[in-house]
């Protein structure tokens, strides 16, 4: 009898486009790439030796700044891949001219700048690749929804996430702020997330990094998440503002630069029978 599993696998390349091909293409029909809460769910079951913990990764997750046909301002998140779901949608981005005035390409501070038509898309949950999703606003998100998809959004009001702290917080304000809410997807996933993490590191604190006080609201922007991680959680409690970069356990962040190295990983059914993992090589 046939089995299969699913498993994971890390995709690693210096070039994001690349890192995010060779990921879905592992992935394949029956797969997915992992999301930030798929990630932060992994990392909750996981022995804190598992490589998971020790290294940094890049989510299939991404957060839009945009404003709405009626003139409010608000922060789109999508899990499972949103606007920049293809390989191809990066590379717009970095073949763009960097001229100030060109409506795609990266903005001042590195993240992408997105089109009218995406705005409205996203807004109304449609996708690049003729893909519909569910849109929450963040009240209903908070409050809980049942059987969550793989791949849907949450719109929240700039104001309320752009006064979330950015930099590290301790554990108990964490659990309750907007912006980590909509990352982990939901309150339970993101308390189940910092009480492994703050076990692990013996800490009072986490970094919670996001750029919404730092740019211009009125430019239609992306960016996709980062989850930091190192052995052994050193430099946790580093709280000089200065703590970031791939080699630094910074928590969750959503303000890098687009234009970057990429970790992904991806999660495909793979034969046992066929696999050499499950075979047992030593006799007794």
């Amino acid at each position: 009898m046939t089995e299969f599993r699913m498993e994971a696998d890390i995709i690693f390349e210096s070039h994001v486009p690349d890192a995010l091909r060779r990921a879905l293409e592992h992935a394949g029909d029956d797969g997915f790439v992992a999301s930030m809460p798929q990630l932060l769910h992994a990392r909750s079951h996981a022995p804190y030796d598992n490589i998971i913990w020790n290294t940094w990764f890049t989510s299939n997750s991404e957060e839009s700044v945009m404003t709405t046909p009626a003139g409010n301002r608000v922060v789109v998140g999508v899990h499972g891949g949103g606007i920049f779901a293809s390989p191809q949608r990066f590379e717009r981005v970095y073949r763009s001219s960097t001229a100030r005035t060109n409506p795609e390409g990266f903005t001042g501070q590195y993240a992408a700048k997105i089109s009218s038509r995406e705005v409205r898309d996203i807004l109304e949950g449609r996708l690049p690749d003729g893909t519909e999703i569910p849109i929450y606003p963040f009240r209903e998100f908070k409050a809980g929804i049942v059987d969550l998809p793989m791949r849907y959004g949450v719109i929240s009001d700039f104001e309320m996430m752009r006064q979330s702290k950015r930099g590290y917080d301790t554990f108990e304000r964490l659990r309750e702020e907007p912006n980590l809410v909509v990352r982990a997807g939901g309150v339970e996933p993101l308390g189940r997330y910092l009480d492994a993490a703050q076990k692990r590191h013996g800490t009072t604190v986490m970094g919670n990094w996001h750029p919404f006080n730092r740019i211009n609201p009125d430019q239609a922007q992306t960016r996709i998440l980062f989850l930091a991680g190192n052995r052994g959680g050193l430099g946790t409690e580093d709280d000089d503002d200065h703590l970031y970069g791939y080699d630094a356990e910074y928590g969750m962040g959503g303000d890098a630069s687009m234009h970057n190295m990429a970790r992904y990983v991806a999660i495909a059914p793979r034969n046992v029978s066929s696999s050499l993992r499950y075979l047992p090589f030593q006799p007794g």
